[in-house]
């Protein structure tokens, strides 16, 4: 029996979005992020895939990412996020970098995180 499940292009036809926006979603906000993407349930060549039923759950997903944090990011993680280049991170490791930061002191909010190690590496 053939299992049927949904690749990044269909799921961002569902969604209404480009058929790039899935990939850059699963890179932008992995797991172990303060927003993480649903994971996918299968992944064959590297291509990733879920289950028809679990479109509900990355539609909600989408919505509290608006609702949350907005489609784009702060200036000050726009900011973070240019320094961290200058010193050689990628955008992946640095937003690896910004979300450990973040776990160490839960008591400082994420811009206020992206300040203090502007700050660091701009000293």
């Amino acid at each position: 029996m053939t299992v049927r499940y949904i690749g990044p292009v269909e799921l961002g036809k569902a969604l209404g979005v480009s058929q790039f926006a899935v990939p850059r979603w699963l890179a932008r906000f992995p797991g172990g992020s303060g927003h993480p993407f649903p994971e996918p349930d299968i992944e064959i060549d590297g291509t990733p895939g879920w289950r028809p039923n679990r479109l509900a759950e990355v539609k909600e997903w989408r919505e509290r990412l608006h609702a949350t944090a907005g489609s784009r990011p702060t200036a000050t993680r726009q900011e973070y996020l240019l320094v961290a280049a200058g010193h050689g991170f990628d955008r992946d490791e640095a937003l690896r970098t910004l979300d450990t930061f973040g776990e160490e002191f839960p008591e400082m909010t994420e811009p206020e995180v992206c300040a203090w190690m502007i700050k660091k590496w701009t000293d």
